[in-house]
């Protein structure tokens, strides 16, 4: 039987959860800025499909942004979100990241149209919020299955993006970072008896 982090622990989690999310959405508008300077020099460091070279694109996508707008509408569910998913378990949550940020990033690179720039942190917003909606029915932890039923009621609705349909938006970001969300959170959940 797994017991519940000890409250040290708990409160630590939520600590390094807040720094972290507040440090990458600092960055997220330094990255901005300085894009901004420098005449979007920065929006061709994003995924590039098919190109050898694009496939570095998968590592800078998520810190990238087509401008300002962009960015603010990433801001506040990269918070939230990641926030969440770091908070309840600050190891997992990073390795959910990690799969999502680089398993979504490589599906995009085999299935984006050529000649395409893939960049913003909605592919990973996409990945945090299926793997909090789903990670507590996988581990079949009541509280997690609560606060996932929040988050799908709060922001559920944008699931819709993962569809083709609105010129200049990367569907297929949203689309393999829910995913690779999904498998995160698949992958990830705790072992019960």
């Amino acid at each position: 039987m797994t017991e519940a982090a000890p409250p040290l622990r708990r409160g630590w989690a939520v600590g390094a959860a807040a720094v972290t999310v507040g440090v990458y959405v600092l960055a997220l508008w330094a990255i901005e800025l300085v894009d901004t300077l420098t005449a979007n020099q920065l929006d061709g460091g994003g995924i590039a499909p098919w190109r050898p070279d694009g496939a570095w694109g998968i590592l800078w996508a998520p810190l990238l942004h087509r401008g300002w707008s962009h960015l603010i509408a990433n801001t506040l569910p990269a918070l939230v979100l990641g926030f969440l998913t770091l908070a309840v378990d600050y190891r997992r949550g990073l390795m959910a990241t990690a799969i999502i940020w680089i398993g979504g990033g490589a599906a995009v690179w085999l299935t984006g149209g050529p000649g395409t720039v893939h960049l913003g942190a909605s592919g990973l917003v996409f990945g945090w919020l299926t793997y909090v909606i789903l990670r507590g029915v996988f581990s079949r932890r009541l509280g997690q299955i609560v606060i996932g039923l929040i988050v799908a009621a709060l922001y559920g609705a944008v699931l819709w993006g993962v569809l083709p349909g609105q010129p200049g938006v990367s569907w297929q970001s949203h689309l393999f970072g829910a995913i690779a969300g999904v498998l995160a959170a698949l992958w990830l959940r705790e072992r019960r008896r």
